[in-house]
């Protein structure tokens, strides 16, 4: 079976972001580090750094080899929170000298960007009542940090 690993390449701060992650999720880990010990295009041996890390489920490689393309909106880590206190920790904690965007997103201080979201919202998306759907994702469509207060009074209101 195929081993599936996200790539996260970063211009520089690697090893300052990958310990910042793996300390806010539940059951991550650094697996291990190393410097490439040849010449590459980004620079002399050892100016490419490598760290496989894990957050909660999922496994990943940052690569830090300078500047090459800055993070987009076009992959972003989705982290499913069991509850409001929850998502305000990580919030605060990645959106701390980031951006906040709408819908729970956010940009951290490295231009990751990241999705914040209740698991009750999830379980809210998936009744089979369409006009209650439709109302979470209309209070959804009007958040920043993601409420689960509000999403859950909009599914009541009628």
């Amino acid at each position: 079976m195929a081993t599936i690993t996200q790539n996260l390449w970063f211009a520089k701060d690697m090893d300052e972001a990958v310990a910042f992650y793996t300390s806010l999720i539940p059951g991550s880990s650094i697996t291990w580090r190393m410097a490439l010990p040849a010449e590459t295009p980004s620079g002399p041996p050892g100016s490419v750094r490598l760290t496989a890390f894990t957050l909660g489920d999922q496994r990943y490689l940052a690569m830090e080899a300078g500047p090459l393309d800055d993070f987009n909106h076009s992959f972003s880590i989705s982290v499913e929170c069991e509850d409001q206190a929850e998502v305000d920790r990580l919030w605060e904690a990645l959106g701390e000298g980031g951006a906040y965007e709408e819908c729970g997103w956010l940009r951290d201080r490295w231009g990751l960007s990241w999705q914040i979201v209740p698991r009750r919202l999830n379980e809210l998306m998936r009744d089979p009542d369409e006009d209650k759907v439709k109302r979470v994702v209309e209070a959804m469509l009007t958040m920043v940090k993601l409420d689960v207060a509000g999403l859950e009074a909009a599914a009541r209101d009628k």
